[in-house]
């Protein structure tokens, strides 16, 4: 099969105890401004792309400050790409699942469907397909009850979208989330001990 590469690298995500340090200082440093957020996540951007950054607020996932694990939980928690085309990112997946490389994680956000790997060494990275065709959409539906409701996302089966894609289904059914429930348990990669 033909290697399908990303368009573009999009965003970065940052695991924190300094939840809101990080989004004064990014938006200080980048003029960017919050597009949600919440106990837990906030999103930020400095362009027309829905997101450019993201924090994840370690605390309430570990409010210790005694836990001697605390700080390794701190840092990057993935870098994202962006495919052309829902059917180039599931065709990616069906080369690399052939090549013994396997996702993680594959959630539809509702801003994006991605496909979560991890590297030997455990980094991850997120491959994705935008949900909307213009920035304000996916910003638009950032604001919505939906996203509101679910910020994290759906799982989906990409064998299964891959086969009904290639049936004659329009890539249009799958790109906008139509149900928020339920949410997809958080999920990392680990490193490979190959």
């Amino acid at each position: 099969m033909n290697q399908i590469r990303p368009a573009r690298f999009v965003h970065v995500v940052y695991r924190t105890h300094r939840f809101a340090e990080m989004i004064d200082w990014y938006q200080q440093v980048f003029g960017a401004r919050v597009q949600f957020q919440n106990e837990m996540l906030a999103f930020l951007t400095y362009d027309e792309e829905h997101h450019r950054f993201a924090f994840v607020n370690l605390d309430p996932l570990d409010p210790d400050p005694q836990d001697k694990n605390r700080q390794g939980l701190v840092g990057v928690d993935h870098v994202a790409y962006t495919f052309a085309s829902l059917t180039d990112l599931l065709t990616n997946w069906e080369r690399l699942k052939a090549d013994g490389v396997e996702p993680y994680w594959c959630l539809h956000h509702g801003i994006t469907i991605s496909l979560y790997y991890g590297d030997p060494d455990g980094n991850q990275m997120e491959f994705q397909v935008e949900s909307y065709t213009t920035p304000q959409d996916a910003n638009d539906f950032m604001s919505s009850p939906g996203y509101t409701e679910n910020p994290l996302g759906v799982e989906f089966d990409p064998a299964d979208w891959l086969a009904r894609l290639r049936t004659g289904t329009p890539e249009s059914e799958f790109l906008v989330r139509k149900v928020h429930q339920p949410v997809a348990e958080l999920r990392f990669s680990t490193p490979s001990s190959s």
